[in-house]
């Protein structure tokens, strides 16, 4: 019984040095008594021609999962290339000029309609300065005179944006072969719409002793 613990001590040591991957040297004493050790200087000399002598095979690092672009990922599968137009340029192109050109409309479109409101509060000004002094009228009409300007060049600037948009560039992308669909802004995610609550309305209880409420008739 005892020399059975011994072996089962044994065979525990055995798996522990294993795991940390140092060489592992096996001998057998008089008795009968299998020793491990991972110091051949522990062994002694008497039964040193009899070590066994093992190391721990290193586990297999798994394979690389990792796949080329271009090449084959499955059985007959393969990566599609990017798409270029033409000259080569992609989708990320197109869309840098999309969106050049839709924030040039949107920047165009704010500051005509802050000039066209300057413009009408000044016209209105001026309609109300008939008894004003000369120098005044003057110096609005001045003012007037550059604010129509502003209108006149913000709302080219919207146009030209507007056709940048609407019919140049989808021309190019024609010319060019390149997708129709890189022009469009990405869409957002859609959130469901839901039917808005009725608002919740609180009716205090009466106080005490206080006389009900009379109803309303018909």
């Amino acid at each position: 019984m005892k020399r059975r613990n011994l072996i089962i001590i044994a065979g525990l040591l055995f798996s522990f040095v294993l795991a940390f991957g140092q060489e592992i040297y096996r001998w057998v004493d008089e008795k009968g008594t299998i020793h491990f050790v991972d110091d051949l200087t522990l062994v002694p000399e008497k039964y040193r021609d009899q070590v066994q002598k093992r190391k721990p095979t290193e586990k297999p690092s798994p394979p690389s999962t990792k796949i080329p672009v271009g090449k084959e990922v499955g059985p007959g599968i393969e990566s599609a290339p990017e798409r270029k137009d033409l000259l080569g340029r992609g989708e990320e192109w197109w869309r840098a000029k999309g969106k050049e050109w839709n924030e040039k409309l949107f920047n165009a479109q704010k500051n005509y309609e802050t000039a066209n409101a300057a413009l009408k509060a000044k016209g209105k000004e001026l309609e109300e300065s008939k008894f004003k002094p000369d120098s005044l009228k003057r110096k609005l009409k001045t003012e007037i005179k550059d604010l129509e300007e502003k209108v006149k060049e913000w709302e080219r600037q919207k146009e030209e944006a507007r056709n940048m948009l609407e019919k140049v560039l989808p021309k190019q992308a024609e010319d060019y072969r390149a997708d129709p669909v890189w022009l469009r802004p990405k869409e957002t995610e859609k959130t469901k719409s839901s039917a808005p609550s009725l608002p919740q309305i609180f009716i205090p209880p009466p106080e005490e002793g206080a006389p009900p409420e009379p109803q309303k008739g018909n």
